[in-house]
């Protein structure tokens, strides 16, 4: 059982790397540091951007617009460290 809780911490942990890198790459793009029209860099944020969309659009869905400024992956890590940090030590512990 401890394998499973293994499995879903290393999977939580590399979507939180994801999302770090993801937001850091779009400050970088709306602070011009990064050029979308230079072919590595549209490769790497439309690579992300369709590897988060999944978790982001129910999220959206849910969410008022508000505009310019996105709160999805704000709620997204919120989740995951959730249950990273709270729900998942707490089942542990409580099958042993």
């Amino acid at each position: 059982m401890m394998a499973i809780f293994g499995v879903l911490d290393l999977i939580l942990d590399v979507v939180f790397f994801i999302m770090i890198v993801h937001i850091i790459l779009s400050w970088l793009i709306s602070f011009q540091v990064l050029n979308t029209r230079q072919p590595v860099v549209m490769q790497i944020w439309d690579g992300l951007s369709r590897l988060l969309e999944p978790l982001y659009s129910p999220i959206r869905r849910i969410l008022p617009n508000t505009g310019a400024l996105d709160l999805a992956p704000l709620v997204v890590f919120v989740i995951i460290i959730a249950l990273r940090d709270i729900i998942l030590p707490s089942v542990a512990m409580s099958l042993y």
